[in-house]
């Protein structure tokens, strides 16, 4: 009498422990990966907005040279008030330039940028971001208002 043939089957597929284990990594990646792109997104936005307001601190300083009172955006070639960019809807009045953040992550939309020129020509920035998101958001290029 002969011995019945044993056929060994090739394994087919995951276990359900193998699935549950790469759903846990993914999700402690996405835990991780979630928070830091939002941090990233919010610095781009700020950075942004900072670049296009401090884009008008050259007309600016040229209008007062010439003696100018400045009392809008547009006279220092930013945008109207009326017409904001994706970035800021700007504002200018005496010896400060004014930015709210339009758009972006709840960290930033909504905050202001304020760059005022001194009486030595020297310009400092001031942001509404909360005290504990400037270090990471807007680094040492601004400081709390």
């Amino acid at each position: 009498m002969k011995a019945p043939k044993i056929v060994k089957k090739a394994q087919a597929g995951f276990t359900l422990i193998e699935l549950m284990i790469v759903v846990a990594i993914i999700g402690i990646l996405a835990a991780v990966a979630i928070p830091a792109y939002q941090n990233y997104v919010a610095k781009s936005k700020f950075t942004a907005a900072l670049a296009e307001v401090s884009a008008g601190k050259t007309g600016f300083d040229v209008k007062l040279n010439e003696g100018a009172t400045i009392s809008a955006p547009e006279q220092v070639g930013l945008a109207a008030k009326a017409t904001p960019t994706s970035n800021c809807e700007f504002d200018a009045t005496g010896t400060t330039l004014l930015c709210k953040i339009q758009g972006g992550p709840t960290t930033v939309q909504g905050k202001t940028i304020t760059l005022t020129r001194g009486d030595d020509g020297a310009w400092s920035c001031k942001s509404t971001l909360d005290v504990a998101d400037i270090p990471k958001i807007a680094g040492t290029s601004c400081t709390g208002s």
